[in-house]
């Protein structure tokens, strides 16, 4: 361009930034002025929701960048009115901004349906940050919340609610929720799954009014007559284009909102363009992500006066977590279009249900609906995107776990595919990506944008690294995620040999930037494995997963887990009657396992101090059923008692337990004993399985039951007590050392060079030297065993941790447990239904 041109954009969300960064990209040669309506500049929406737990940074832009490249950013000023004819913005001030060319990037308003009494205080839309500000300040004097609206949005402010310790409900217009994505089977198995968590879903149910209540702040007025009392409200029932602007200056308007673009995202005025929520394509909106993106990159093309790419409309395909469910929809989840069949897979055991919707051939994908486990999302929108044909039996594709699902292979995919839908990289930009050096996950994640938004593809992106690679001839990257370059095994022996004791010095010196979720429960399993600090400790308790951060399993209604430690299953009299009268002190559910202990459930968060305080005073530890780490040594009788045993397997397993007790590894352990070859311990099935025979034990390795049951494998024959102890202190920290993350000893066994043979030189014959070291090792973590529990009862900064927030004066209102059989249990959708109108319940 010759010369400089001003351009002004409208909006900084997420597409406004996109299209600055296109455009500086580009190099582009306009004066660019920015209105920033909110007071923050640009921040990532699609994590609103975590705002809820902390201050998480969701910033898309800083001030840096802006000065780096020359864009003028008027934070906190919203513009007014707009004058076509003398190409001016104004703002309330009655200011003016001319400008050659314009771009609407406003986004989309919460709309809230036409309820009486809505602008009243603790009545409130969930959209922006400041909105997220304005429902934490209205929880602190709140009890009870509702949501109006049961899609997307509403299902993430529920959330909301319920991290911040409210009674929650969720108020929906439609028959189930999420209607717009699933189908009604879809919806309900949804909803089954949200009330399971203690948050009341009405469905079929439209809000009239919002009135004074009697024993809440409010009491809405459905249109059937019902009512329903809350201390909140929050509506999050939808959106709408924020197209104010767009009427005012008499643009087209679409017929559903939204200012009409062409396919370069022009408006009825060339000189304006409009990109994201604001826009309408062919009389449509989108509300999503991507679709907003691929307008930026469409605009801003156009603007440096290229004439492709153009805009085609966004993919109707969505895959998220919500409350912790698993939702994936893709094309036409509802089976509409003419002479479409449909295959379903409908797991109630596992809670998971699948559809696919085909044309009447079953060659082409039409859509799919997956609730409960999205693990086959990427593939199915391959499918679709691409109109690839279906296999021969399309119901592989989703058939449960330990059926054959046919894979699609790399090499199937046509450079055309789009990878990445809310970047538009393709996977022969990838490819190109590859060629051109970024060899590793982090850089081409960097290079091509692929990944950087929600996240969804990024299992794709590594399969297309890592085929692509392999077609070159080039090593495979493993690198752990994108903030190390080295997989877990790496890390473990830097952490080892240098002796870093804590993350923050890890990434400094190792890694790059603040760290994920991926890669910091695997430091703090590789730390506790190393050096066996306390877990909780200031530095350790941010790197936890959510179960390790509390010293419990969650469980489906909200409550925690509480499994002591019966080590080889023995327990005395007296300890049984103490683990019975704290299951009554503190109405909990008890289940004797198969792993021959006791679990306690339905404890509440801020019960779970007071009810370990009795059972360590008791003499019981932590059971470690939270962590990774080992779980049990499962005995039989042994020889003590029973007429076939041939050694004492109570005591091995009991000498096994308590010396493993709290080891940290990269899965679940599981040990067995059994006194004699009649197998009742089911050591074959273990991790680490001992069997009893007349010259000593017998050692198994590597197997396990589960989803994908191996034979466990003989590793030694007729080891005495000490030769024992030594093998399995030897193979446990191996596996340690070499494992992959969340990799179970079966596929560590399956996955090792050289298999048995392989593990026998090394652990039996000491091929590589290092047996005292590893035995060395091993000794240092049972020196420095303290029960996690024992410890936590004395930290008063850890025990805060177990304190309610918001409304600490009593317990959860939403958890609510029935009897039955003389043991309280989690209620049904319609138990707590009849228990909030105040209903006796009796099972």
């Amino acid at each position: 361009m010759s010369e400089t041109l001003r351009l002004i954009v409208i909006g900084h969300g997420m597409v406004g930034q996109r299209l600055l960064e296109e455009l500086v990209r580009q190099r582009s040669a306009y004066h660019i002025t920015v209105f920033c309506e909110e007071p923050y500049l640009a921040y990532d929406r699609i994590r609103l929701s975590e705002c809820f737990d902390g201050d998480p940074d969701i910033a898309l832009a800083h001030e840096d960048f802006f000065r780096e490249h020359g864009i003028t950013v008027l934070r906190g000023q919203a513009a007014t009115g707009i004058d076509r004819v003398k190409r001016r913005v104004y703002t309330a001030d009655g200011q003016s901004h001319p400008y050659d060319r314009l771009v609407m990037a406003m986004g989309a308003v919460p709309y809230i349906p036409p309820t009486e009494g809505y602008g009243q205080p603790h009545c409130l839309p969930y959209r922006t940050l400041r909105d997220v500000d304005t429902i934490k300040r209205s929880a602190r004097d709140s009890r009870s919340g509702v949501v109006i609206g049961g899609g997307l949005l509403g299902l993430e402010a529920a959330g909301a609610l319920h991290k911040l310790k409210l009674e929650t409900h969720i108020v929906e217009y439609s028959a189930h929720l999420m209607a717009t994505q699933l189908d009604k089977r879809g919806g309900s198995l949804l909803r089954e799954k949200i009330e399971g968590m203690g948050i009341q879903v009405h469905t079929s149910r439209k809000t009239e009014a919002i009135e004074p209540g009697t024993s809440r702040r409010y009491r809405l007025r459905f249109a059937d007559g019902e009512a329903l009392e809350t201390d909140m409200v929050v509506f999050s029932a939808g959106i709408r284009p924020a197209d104010n602007l767009a009427n005012v200056c008499r643009l087209t308007i679409g017929e559903r909102g939204g200012v009409a673009i062409n396919d370069h995202c022009q408006s009825s005025d060339p000189n304006i363009y409009a990109i994201g929520d604001v826009a309408s394509w062919q009389n449509a909106t989108f509300g999503l992500i991507a679709p907003g993106y691929d307008m930026a990159r469409v605009c801003a093309a156009h603007l440096m006066g290229q004439t492709e790419p153009v805009f085609t409309g966004g993919i109707p395909s969505t895959k998220l977590k919500l409350l912790g469910v698993e939702v994936g929809s893709i094309g036409d989840a509802h089976g509409r279009t003419p002479d479409s069949i449909s295959c379903v897979v409908d797991d109630t055991l596992s809670g998971e249900y699948r559809k696919l919707i085909m044309d009447m051939t079953g060659k082409r994908l039409l859509g799919a609906v997956l609730v409960g486990n999205t693990s086959s999302f990427g593939m199915l929108d391959q499918y679709y995107s691409n109109q690839l044909p279906l296999p021969a039996q399309p119901a592989a594709l989703i058939a449960p776990a330990g059926l054959t699902e046919p894979a699609l292979g790399m090499d199937a995919l046509p450079a055309s595919a789009q990878i990445c839908s809310c970047n538009g990289v393709s996977k022969g930009a990838l490819c190109g990506a590859i060629a051109s050096g970024c060899t590793d996950l982090g850089n081409l994640k960097a290079q091509t944008r692929a990944g950087t938004s929600c996240g969804g593809c990024a299992p794709l992106v590594k399969q297309v690294l890592e085929a692509e690679l392999k077609r070159l001839g080039v090593a495979v990257d493993k690198s752990l995620c994108e903030h190390f370059a080295h997989d877990r095994q790496e890390l473990y022996h830097l952490v080892r040999i240098h002796g870093i004791r804590d993350f923050k010095s890890l990434i400094e010196q190792h890694g790059k930037g603040r760290g994920c979720d991926i890669c910091k429960p695997v430091v703090a399993s590789i730390l506790a494995s190393c050096w066996n600090d306390y877990v909780l400790s200031s530095a350790n308790a941010p790197l936890q997963d959510s179960n390790d951060a509390y010293l419990a399993n969650l469980q489906k209604d909200g409550t925690y887990s509480v499994v002591p430690r019966i080590p080889g299953g023995e327990i005395t009299p007296d300890k049984l009657i103490v683990i019975g009268e704290v299951a009554r002190k503190y109405a909990l559910y008890t289940k004797i396992t198969g792993g021959q202990r006791i679990d306690l459930f339905g404890a509440r968060l801020e019960q779970l101090p007071a009810i370990w305080k009795e059972l360590v005073d008791a003499g019981f530890e932590s059971g470690h059923a939270y962590g990774k780490a080992l779980r049990t040594a499962k005995s039989c009788v042994g020889s003590t008692w029973c007429r076939f045993g041939v050694r004492d397997s109570v005591s091995m397993a009991i000498r096994l337990e308590e010396r493993y007790r709290g080891l940290r590894a990269p899965h679940k352990l599981k040990m067995a004993v059994s006194g004699c070859t009649r197998e009742c311990a089911e050591a074959q099935s273990k991790d680490v399985g001992v069997i009893a025979t007349d010259k000593g034990w017998n050692l198994y390795v590597c197997g396990n039951g589960g989803m994908r049951p191996r034979h466990a494998e003989l590793l030694a024959s007729d080891l005495d007590d000490a030769g024992l102890i030594k093998a399995i202190d030897r193979f446990l920290m191996l596996y340690i050392r070499t494992a992959d993350r969340l990799q179970r000893t079966a596929a560590w066994r399956e996955g090792l060079e050289g298999g048995l043979d392989y593990l026998k030189q090394v652990v039996l014959q000491d091929s590589l030297g290092i047996g005292d070291e590893l035995e060395a090792q091993m000794q240092a973590q049972v020196d420095t065993y303290e029960c996690e529990w024992s410890r936590t009862l004395k930290d008063e900064r850890a025990l805060r941790r177990f304190r309610t927030v918001i409304n600490d004066d009593g317990p959860d209102e939403h958890i609510i447990h029935v009897m039955e059989r003389g043991q309280p249990r989690p209620a049904t959708a319609d138990e707590r239904a009849a228990a909030m109108r105040n209903d006796i319940i009796e099972v």
